[in-house]
């Protein structure tokens, strides 16, 4: 059978990035719903940052187990378990008032989720010619975040319309007709249903890798993803909602516009990006760096401004977030040009590691500067002046990661980066 990419290979990719996009809305849920889970489960800033922290924890530690799991026994079958654990998930999620039970439901969301892009950008590479790859994992990211705009607006108005249970319940259905579809449609590669490869020993498995790692193609793809993901996780997980209605004044409708604003920018940039990569691919690192140093900008801007800040100031925030966002699949370029097919998955869960361990210690970092900035609140709730200097906390992860970016960069063999 042909490998080029003909209706089928089409067709699975449509399937494979709806599951990425239900990954992406369970992943998000939580954002709009921070301010009804503090109320429903009685928790303080940092108990509620746990939530999103603990379910990204989950998700950067599986990453490298995932796409082990996917080389040895497929994308499909790896993607089919993830589908299903996300929705008992949030069956959990939605019927328990337990904060401890809610955290075990929030484990069973971030094992789900960590399956999703690796069988992605698995199958691409099994349906799609080389030369079509980076086109399509530029555009695969962007449109896997649908999901997360429908956990802005839609999920804010079914929180308000149909209450916590119903939404959370109707969530957990998407994922399960979604899993169906994935289990009768898609196949591993045009020549197999299922893929399985060769059983690996531990010692195997640590030399593997150890291999990918001890590239600088998989390390600089690893820093560039750790730079460009963190501050719109930031936002869109947890923190932009109640930051711009608490801090910044805005109604809870334009907060959720705004977050919504920041996923359609990340949509539209990506194409912009994909040629420009395509055409100028010996400038990715630099454009990754240029990337570090327009959002940290803005975001100097937005923290420094005397009172509110604008709301056209905050578009442009979420604008320039957001179009970050499918900076850091430049990273995915340089692991598999630096590694066998025998090992892509593997690496790709490496990079993709590093966006979720920068997000769930920042998100983490911010609840707890927050609490600290809030101590004495009247109410009990958020102090608006402790969130500029919670937020200046995103400098530190930015610094990190430039050093490593420009160290890097001259690293790579010189044919990654023509």
């Amino acid at each position: 059978m042909s490998r080029g990419p003909g209706a089928t290979a089409w067709a699975v990719w449509g399937l494979a990035v709806s599951a990425y996009a239900i990954g992406a809305f369970h992943r998000s849920s939580l954002a709009v719903a921070g301010l009804y889970a503090a109320d429903r489960f009685d928790i303080p800033a940092t108990g509620l940052a746990i939530f999103v922290v603990l379910q990204l924890a989950v998700y950067a530690i599986l990453q490298v187990p995932v796409g082990l799991l996917v080389d040895r026994f497929g994308a499909r079958r790896v993607l089919l378990v993830g589908l299903a654990a996300m929705s008992v998930g949030q069956v959990a999620f939605g019927l328990t008032d337990s904060y401890a039970v809610a955290l075990v439901a929030r484990v069973l969301v971030g094992v789900g989720d960590a399956t999703t892009f690796v069988c992605v950008l698995r199958l691409i590479t099994s349906w799609f010619p080389p030369r079509s790859v980076p086109a399509m994992v530029q555009l695969t990211g962007p449109l896997g975040q649908v999901g997360t705009i429908a956990a802005a607006v839609p999920m804010t108005w079914a929180l308000g319309r149909f209450g916590w249970e119903s939404s959370y319940l109707t969530v957990a259905g998407l994922g399960l007709v979604v899993a169906g579809l994935v289990l009768v449609a898609v196949r591993d590669d045009p020549e197999a249903r299922t893929l399985t490869g060769e059983t690996m020993s531990l010692a195997a498995m640590r030399t593997s890798l150890r291999l990918s790692w001890a590239e600088p193609g998989t390390r600089l793809g690893f820093w560039i993803h750790f730079s460009q993901h963190f501050s719109a996780s930031l936002l869109g997980l947890l923190w932009g909602f109640p930051f711009f209605v608490r801090s910044e004044g805005t109604s809870e409708a334009t907060a959720g516009l705004l977050l919504t604003a920041m996923v359609v920018a990340v949509i539209v940039s990506a194409p912009v990006l994909g040629w420009f990569v395509t055409r100028h691919s010996r400038w990715r690192s630099e454009l990754a760096l240029a990337s570090i140093a327009a959002v940290a900008g803005v975001w100097t801007v937005v923290l420094v401004w005397p009172g509110h800040a604008p709301v056209g100031l905050l578009l442009l925030l979420v604008v320039v977030v957001g179009a970050a966002g499918p900076v850091a699949m430049i990273g995915f370029d340089y692991a598999r040009l630096a590694n066998p097919p025998e090992r892509l998955a593997s690496a790709i869960g490496m990079v993709n590691q590093g966006g979720f361990l920068a997000s769930l210690t920042i998100i983490l970092a911010v609840g707890v500067l927050l609490d600290l900035g809030s101590v004495g609140s009247p109410d009990g709730t958020y102090v608006p002046g402790a969130f500029a200097p919670a937020l200046c906390a995103q400098f530190v992860w930015w610094a990190v990661a430039a050093v490593q970016i420009w160290r890097l960069r001259t690293q790579v063999p010189s044919e990654y980066r023509a």
